[in-house]
């Protein structure tokens, strides 16, 4: 049992993605199963009602901007099983949900292949004004070729090239978001009939190796000005990103000693680029079987385990790898696979079994079991303590299916997390950084965004006001 010593709250998130098959492929065939119904806007209003209900810090979705490359040959059998595709865009289904909540978070997946940075600025401005303060961006650079052709590129840009992207992409939004409008510069004064004072509206001038970008941002400050931001980079180069831009960073992790040495030098990156411990949590990808007996824990196993499609899954990792792994034996090792894909992934998978030569069925099962938690509430709340223990601040929730993967865990599992203290019962007022951290609204000081603030006072408008002689505008 767990020691009930005083420890800091888990934070919640709900993994998912508006199609059918997100990460468990083929559950969606289980009769309980709701999310083939992912075009209808009810399934995820009632999913967001409840899990905001619940006191869910957020609803986290994932997305790709292109197809999982071949298997088996082709893309044919990605359709065949509904690996994500089709699947919708996520910021316009979080538009919607932002009108029918009011506290939980809501965190949606753009990769910077996808849109231009003065585009995206806008859209996540724009919902961040309309939900009161609560959207996340999940910055990701997109492992997909078939991605990457769909907006014009000749194939995959190399993985540390794709970084470089990001890094641009994300100085872009900065400047957009934390220096174009002064705090105070919307008036809206009818009186003396000044909307905004032009002393305080900059553009930003962007010029670098992709983007110029003139400006001012067309959006007045937000309620976080920044988005909260992930991001879930697990290569050298993607965990470096990951601790100098993100708020929270998620881990697909196999066990307490790999999230220990993966939280560690998270940790390390941390420090190393100038911010707190603690400024960037970490999110451990899990999903549950949960049952008030352990009988009842082994009949839902084999339930779920009876429409696990595991070639799906290798479709999906396969894809994310970019190698067609289908019709290839099981017992193929992965050592000698080489990509540009998620190489991220790939390390993972290699790392998390013993002796440290895995192969195909290896990672299959890494995917689909390794990230599972079985039992009854309280086993499970031992299990989440040594996570805890090991470096996790918080759970990106997987689902078998929808909605009742989460309803499984917010009836059974919620209840014995909150008589430890492990989960809050309200929510903190403010916006989702305010929530999270407990803190003001805005990125810390240290954050690199920071140092654009004030940064393009010498490009706000009233610096090219020509004299007219005509008298100023007065009270």
């Amino acid at each position: 049992m767990g020691t009930f010593d005083a420890r800091p709250r888990l934070l919640l998130s709900a993994f998912v993605m508006n199609t059918t098959n997100h990460i468990l492929g083929g559950q969606w065939r289980h009769p309980e199963a709701q999310q083939h119904r992912f075009n209808e806007l009810q399934l995820w209003v009632e999913l967001a009602r409840e899990l905001e209900e619940a006191k869910f810090d957020a609803m986290f979705f994932a997305d790709v901007v292109g197809l999982y490359g071949d298997h088996d040959g082709g893309w044919a059998s990605l359709l065949r099983r509904g690996l994500q595709v089709p699947s919708n865009d996520p910021l316009v289904l979080c538009s919607a949900l932002a009108a029918v909540t009011k506290d939980i978070g809501l965190a949606m997946t753009s990769s910077v292949i996808q849109s231009d940075p003065f585009q995206l600025a806008r859209q996540l401005s724009t919902l961040d004004h309309i939900s009161n303060g609560r959207v996340a961006w999940n910055i990701v650079t997109s492992v997909l070729e078939n991605a990457h052709r769909n907006f014009g590129n000749a194939g995959l840009t190399p993985h540390d090239d794709r970084y470089d992207w990001a890094e641009e992409y994300t100085e872009a939004v900065y400047k957009l978001w934390e220096g174009s409008w002064d705090d105070d510069a919307l008036l809206a004064d009818k009186v003396r009939g000044i909307h905004a004072d032009p002393a305080k509206v900059n553009k930003i001038n962007h010029r670098g190796p992709r983007y110029s970008i003139d400006g001012p941002h067309l959006v007045s400050p937000s309620p976080q000005r920044t988005p909260f931001l992930f991001q879930a980079g697990s290569s050298s180069r993607g965990k470096k990103f990951a601790a100098e831009n993100a708020e929270a960073t998620f881990l697909f992790a196999p066990n307490v000693e790999y999230v220990k040495k993966q939280t560690a030098s998270i940790r390390a990156l941390e420090a190393a680029a100038g911010r707190a411990a603690g400024d960037v949590k970490i999110f451990g990808g899990l999903s549950f079987v949960i049952g008030s007996t352990e009988a009842e824990v082994a009949r839902k196993q084999a339930e779920y385990d009876e429409y696990l499609d595991l070639d799906t899954i290798i479709a999906h990792i396969g894809g994310g790898i970019g190698v067609d792994l289908g019709g290839l034996p099981l017992d193929t090792p992965l050592g000698e696979i080489e990509t540009e894909g998620a190489q991220g992934v790939l390390q993972a998978a290699i790392a998390s079994v013993p002796g440290g030569k895995p192969t195909i069925g290896d990672l299959a099962r890494y995917r689909a079991k390794a990230q599972q938690i079985a039992g009854t509430p309280e086993q499970i709340v031992d299990e989440l303590e040594r996570w805890q223990d090991a470096g996790i601040d918080g759970l990106n929730i997987i689902n078998q299916i929808i909605p009742g993967s989460y309803t499984d865990f917010i009836q059974g599992v919620l209840p014995e997390l909150r008589r430890r203290g492990l989960a809050q019962t309200e929510y903190a007022p403010g916006t989702l950084r305010e929530k999270v951290f407990g803190r003001g609204p805005k990125l810390e000081s240290s954050h690199p965004a920071a140092r654009y603030r004030g940064a393009f006072s010498e490009l706000s408008a009233a610096a090219t006001v020509k004299p007219t002689g005509l008298a100023p505008l007065r009270a």
